[in-house]
């Protein structure tokens, strides 16, 4: 095992780029970022980030190689992932598997007939290692280190992710898919994803994130970049389950090409803190970007989410669909962008926030903000919060359904379009995790 101190300075920085025995170019990349980091504020909008980060470990390593064979993985740790879903019966439907543990990849595996097909699908650190040219042409090229505190943070101490290369004219019948786990007090994950999805080609990828309630906090501080070709496809499935010790920090981003489509899936249960706007760039003429979320805020949770859409193509499309429900005294809030750019003729963008408040004590904000910059396209925003409603509460309680289970049916048909969305046994499992929250109060 492999784990650093508390806290982080530049020593430790330069500790983690040898651990991983990686290329000078990296270690200056991280040092530079370094930098950045403790140069650059805390957000000064949004909610309070009120984690002490010299708690943090930035870097532990548990296991020594990464398993093909689920079999061979830690018996512990199997049983782990085990309980939050991940069973080796499931990549009958899957394409390929990544599970990765604290800061470092446990296990990886692929079909057979991808890898015929050149499709690429590594933890980070070994795309590195097998692929740096390709490596070094996209990362940090959208993301950049200097983009924000939290996304500098990252760009020093990165660790692990997945990295997903779809050739050109290639279509992925089944999803790859990716969990990641923090099991430890005070950690910090800090993964890299990097997904590039080439000509005429189509990728589904979901992952899931965890972690266990610790009385001390945990950050999670992700980079997500991904680079859609022309008339591409990439569709990105994320159902996260933070324990509400995390704070969950990401910066999510996409750049789409001529005629490509980007799809954001995104599902926030739990965290502490999260504040995440995943991005389509819509570069290409006739480029797609469409985000559908979904937010759950319980007792002292807040729930900062939204999405961004810049059109600088002509004929450009995007759409937005947020579901946010707050209950116990959580806060769930939309924040997001449109802007459509003076070159981007003809575009169109739709922002619909929808959200639900269950008690009292419970609020939601909707931050948006939608630029238009010519004459020619347009922008439509419409925002709903809304209780419960009692009469459609009393109908179902007096078919015999208790209160609770009424309101959980309502509150089930309130996230069906977000449902929708995701392959059916993903549906399920978000079904449990609403489910098991605790159960849900409603004050008429």
């Amino acid at each position: 095992m492999k784990t650093l101190s508390k806290g982080l300075d530049k020593e430790k920085v330069r500790k983690i780029s040898k651990f991983k025995n990686e290329p000078e170019w990296m270690m200056k990349y991280r040092l530079e970022s370094y930098d950045l980091f403790a140069s650059k504020k805390m957000p000064e909008w949004g909610p309070e980030i009120d984690i002490k980060l010299d708690n943090i470990t930035y870097y532990k390593k548990v296991f020594d190689k990464i398993e093909n064979n689920w079999d061979n993985v830690d018996k512990d740790v199997k049983a782990t992932f085990t309980d939050i879903g991940l069973r080796k019966a499931e990549e009958e439907y899957l394409a390929g598997v990544h599970v990765q543990y604290e800061s470092e990849g446990l296990y990886s595996n692929m079909l057979k007939e991808l890898r015929d097909k050149n499709v690429i699908f590594l933890d980070t650190d070994t795309a590195l290692k097998k692929h740096p040219e390709i490596f070094k042409k996209y990362f940090g090229k959208l993301v950049k280190n200097d983009d924000n505190k939290f996304a500098a943070l990252n760009s020093a101490v990165w660790s692990g992710g997945t990295f997903i290369y779809v050739p050109p004219h290639t279509k992925l019948d089944r999803p790859l898919q990716s969990y990641f786990r923090i099991d430890s007090k005070n950690m910090g994950q800090f993964e890299r994803t990097l997904i590039i999805v080439d000509e005429d080609s189509d990728l589904h990828y979901i992952e899931g994130c965890t972690a266990p309630t610790y009385s001390d906090d945990a950050l999670h501080a992700a980079v997500v970049e991904i680079f859609v070709e022309k008339n591409a496809r990439c569709r990105y499935t994320t159902i996260q389950n933070w324990s509400n010790n995390v704070y969950n920090l990401v910066t999510k981003r996409a750049i789409v090409e001529e005629g490509g489509t980007m799809e954001w899936v995104d599902g926030n249960i739990g965290s502490k803190v999260t504040m995440k706007y995943p991005a389509c760039i819509l570069k290409g003429d006739y480029s797609k970007g469409t985000c559908t979320t979904i937010a759950l805020a319980d007792s002292m949770q807040i729930q900062d989410t939204g999405a961004k859409m810049i059109h600088i193509g002509k004929h450009t499309k995007s759409n937005i669909l947020s579901k946010s429900i707050a209950r116990g005294g959580g806060n769930a809030s939309y924040r997001g962008l449109v802007k459509i750019t003076k070159n981007a003729a003809h575009s169109y963008a739709n922002v619909k926030c929808d959200t639900i408040i269950l008690d009292d004590k419970s609020k939601s904000d909707t931050f948006p903000t939608n630029i238009c910059k010519n004459n020619e396209s347009s922008i439509e925003h419409e925002a709903t919060v809304s209780k419960i409603d009692p009469k459609q509460l009393f109908y179902l309680m007096s078919r015999g359904i208790s209160e609770d289970k009424a309101t959980e049916l309502l509150i089930m048909g309130f996230i069906d379009a977000f449902r929708e969305e995701l392959p059916l046994e993903y549906a399920v499992e978000l079904n449990q995790l609403l489910k098991g929250e605790t159960s849900i109060e409603c004050k008429r």
